[in-house]
């Protein structure tokens, strides 16, 4: 009953926490209304949002990882898109991002809307819509969410500045917690954004110290279910320990955005060692069984999604409005 009570109330507060409001600072729902010459800019990336999920599902777990990446280094500006110049390498050419793909298909939005109304929507803003819209076709339509519009993109994008600022994958609770409050997001944001890992894969080599050589034990990870491991273990085989094989994140759902994700990691089934650490440690196990067993994911991941995206962002004079998102503006 203690537990039950306990879970209800955190249900509670996650739900207080998804009443979004119509801005964060200058930025707005329905920023472009009435500013691409007649061309409905949201019904625009939706649609051609749409047109690759239908022929790539993975472009969900693309562009997740995409804004999220964008977002943690310089807040939301778009600087991760930027190609390095003169020999220095940008955000992109960082380790951690050196997977992260969806350049093309942020392109190919740009191109559209540029045609219709050059020097209006920023290259920002269109990660954050194509999220979006990735993430309701990925989900349902009760994932749909509100977009806040009006960032500006930025000028500067450095590849140290990716290594230094992206959660790496083996943090603790308390660490992961801590390295997004740096960008003013709470524990339960910190539960919610993890979430996206519903949809996604990793590789080998981010999960072959689980299998083999735990905390330099030569055993497997004791938290990870044995049934997975051994599992794991096929994909991974010692025997080839350069192989780099791929594993998806949600080994139930795994191109559906839902909240499989919690009662998977609440069945020790966390593929990344961040993702079993949350629903272990008492700093996020009951926001984690929360999520697990109810229904309130949708929302509550939207409302996430929206304050992660209000990030450092640039609005008003600040920056500019790429007219190709890879490169600054002579």
């Amino acid at each position: 009953m203690a537990i039950a009570t306990a879970a209800a109330a955190t249900l509670a507060l996650l739900c207080l926490l998804a009443v979004v409001p119509t801005g964060h600072g200058a930025l707005q729902v329905g920023f472009y209304k009435g500013k691409c010459n007649g061309t409905d800019v949201e019904a625009t990336v939706k649609r051609i949002i749409a047109s690759r999920f239908s022929r790539d599902r993975t472009i969900v777990p693309i562009l997740l990882r995409l804004h999220f990446h964008d977002c943690f280094v310089r807040g939301c500006d778009a600087s991760i898109l930027l190609d390095g110049k003169g020999g220095k390498k940008a955000e992109k050419d960082a380790d951690p991002n050196k997977s992260v793909k969806g350049y093309d298909v942020i392109d190919q939005v740009k191109s559209a809307l540029e045609s219709k109304c050059p020097g209006v929507v920023s290259c920002a803003d269109i990660i954050a819509i194509a999220t979006r819209d990735a993430v309701v076709l990925g989900g349902g339509k009760q994932y749909t969410y509100s977009v806040q519009t009006g960032r500006r993109d930025g000028n500067v994008s450095v590849a140290s500045e990716a290594d230094s600022n992206l959660p790496g994958h083996t943090l603790s609770a308390s660490q992961a917690i801590a390295k997004f409050k740096t960008k003013g997001l709470n524990a339960s944001d910190t539960v919610l954004l993890l979430g996206a890992h519903t949809v996604g894969i990793t590789h080998c080599s981010f999960v072959r110290p689980r299998l083999y050589n735990y905390n330099n034990s030569g055993k497997a990870d004791p938290a990870m279910d044995p049934a997975l491991v051994s599992r794991l273990k096929s994909t991974c085989p010692s025997s080839r320990p350069t192989a780099n094989n791929f594993i998806v994140l949600d080994q139930r759902t795994p191109l559906t955005v839902d909240n499989s994700y919690y009662k998977q990691i609440l069945a020790r089934r966390g593929i990344l060692k961040v993702d079993q650490n949350i629903a272990t440690d008492k700093l996020t196990n009951a926001t984690v069984k929360a999520l697990a067993t109810g229904s309130s994911f949708p929302t509550l991941f939207g409302g996430a999604m929206v304050r992660m995206g209000a990030i450092q962002v640039l609005t008003g004079k600040q920056g500019q409005i790429r007219k190709s998102c890879r490169i600054v503006n002579k």
